[in-house]
């Protein structure tokens, strides 16, 4: 049961701890305008054991009970606070997200107050705090999603598998006003962990610095954005502003979703590049493999210039070893990591850059907690678990569609035609089978793909091959062969 103070709390926009009148007055107004934007269900989830600690330097200093709110409220709202807290106060450049001390907590407890509904964790000593930059600007001016000041060209190493997209986005940085832009929309696609963002947010700096107006966006904050304007009623001013930029850069785009979101940010596209204004786009996928998207955004986007940054290389890798490893001596001076681990790890750890700082990570802690020097046989036992096989070749469907029309003497066309004729049947069936095998699709992504058929034809296909394969060797032999030519 909540006391009535509690009640009286939870109705109530959210109180300071220790700052001044003023500060307290702008905090309570920035979070009446949370509850109002976001709703009571989340405001009571997330919000409800925010606090104001105090003013100071410009930075407002704000506190959590505990390390996950802080973390999840750091990443989902941090910015939107900041921005929130702009306004209201002249004062607060910043904001600064922390985790209440043991004292601050009793304190907090002893006035009754309702902390939001998280998981019990220990109390942790206050973390350095991670800051919100927010930018002073003009009224109703849009604001994007923060950058990184480390992710500049600068501490972007080139080598041969990102050469291409990095020469791409330096001529974007460089153009001038009234140049003639050359690759529009230029978009970039990787895996996890190979540099998207950094390359994105160092164009994104570089034409910032020279006074253009550019807009960094992730896909979830765009959504985020348009549909706050699209509840404010203000979706023609949100349209009209976006539309003002010289530079538009959206991160992510995979995670693009909804109908009326995805034709808005086609339009929007339509009208940057008929105006001759750049579109930087990265996402995980070339555009012509997001299922998720509505084709004619896609069509679009292909019509620019798509570069992939492949796998790192292992000059590469050595690269990036070598800048984390003297970034780790600059605090850690009796770090030293032989070049031959560093050859080794450079050899053995291929997925992506996030892996190499893992293994910077696991070394200075093996050397530092046991005072152990680094050798190769030590480093093999610490990364261990960071070595990872040679992951296969990614298939696409349009090329298991492509073999398998070719092995059964059938066109493309045939494959995804309405056809029920057996010679097509059989080649049609072992198509979907293998593309259930050896892709991460789902079946109603696949039946797509094939005709628009529906996944339940799909599941049937796949499960017949699979029952034949295991009695009817021939087919099993032409299935295996189809497997080797499309992983080859």
């Amino acid at each position: 049961m909540l006391s009535a103070q509690s009640v009286a709390f939870a109705k109530n926009p959210l109180p300071s701890e220790t700052s001044g009148p003023v500060e307290g007055a702008a905090w309570r107004q920035v979070s009446g305008r949370l509850r109002a934007e976001f709703g009571e269900d989340v405001f009571t989830s997330w919000f409800q054991g925010l606090m104001l600690d105090r003013v100071e330097g410009g930075v407002a200093h704000l506190t959590v009970p505990t390390r996950f709110l802080k973390t999840w409220i750091q990443t989902h709202y941090a910015e939107r606070i900041a921005a929130l807290f702009a306004d209201e106060s002249a004062e607060v450049e910043r904001v600064s997200i922390g985790v209440r001390t043991a004292a601050a907590k009793l304190a907090v407890q002893s006035r009754d107050v309702v902390s939001a509904p998280v998981p019990a964790e220990r109390v942790e000593p206050r973390p350095a705090p991670q800051l919100a930059t927010v930018q002073r600007l003009e009224p109703n001016r849009l604001t994007g999603s923060p950058l990184d000041r480390r992710l500049t060209f600068d501490t972007f190493l080139v080598g041969r598998s990102n050469q291409l997209a990095y020469a791409a986005a330096r001529q974007i940085a460089e153009a001038r006003p009234g140049d003639a832009v050359r690759f529009n929309p230029l978009v970039i696609h990787a895996a996890v962990g190979l540099g998207k963002t950094h390359l994105l947010q160092a164009t994104a700096h570089a034409v910032e610095a020279v006074g253009r107006r550019v807009l960094y966006l992730t896909a979830e904050r765009f959504m985020f954005d348009f549909v706050a304007a699209l509840k404010a009623q203000t979706a023609l001013a949100f349209k009209d502003k976006l539309r003002q930029i010289d530079l538009l850069v959206i991160d992510d785009l995979q995670f693009l979703q909804g109908k009326t979101v995805q034709q808005e940010f086609g339009h929007t596209l339509n009208a940057l590049l008929d105006g001759g204004q750049q579109v930087l786009i990265a996402g995980d996928r070339p555009p012509s493999e997001l299922e998720g998207v509505d084709e004619r955004l896609r069509s679009r986007l292909a019509g620019g210039l798509t570069l992939e940054l492949g796998a790192l290389d292992e000059e590469l890798r050595a690269k990036i070893l070598g800048v984390r490893i003297a970034a780790a001596k600059a605090v850690h001076p009796k770090f030293e990591v032989p070049e031959e681990v560093v050859a080794y790890t450079a050899r053995v750890i291929t997925a992506n850059g996030r892996d190499l700082d893992g293994a910077v990570n696991r070394l200075l802690a093996h050397n530092t907690l046991t005072n152990a020097p680094i050798t190769v046989e030590m480093a093999e036992a610490a990364l261990r678990d960071l070595v990872r096989q040679v992951e296969p070749k990614r298939v696409k469907i349009e090329d298991i569609q492509r073999i398998v029309a070719k092995h059964y003497q059938v066109s493309r066309a045939d494959v995804l035609s309405s056809r029920r004729t057996q010679n097509v049947v059989r080649p049609r069936q072992v198509a979907m089978f293998l593309s259930k095998q050896l892709t991460l699709r789902s079946l109603p992504e696949i039946g797509r793909r094939f005709g628009g058929r529906d996944h339940t034809t799909v599941l049937h296909a796949v499960r017949k091959i699979d029952e034949l394969v295991k009695t009817d060797q021939a087919l099993f032999d032409e299935v295996e062969l189809l497997k080797r030519m499309l992983l080859e």
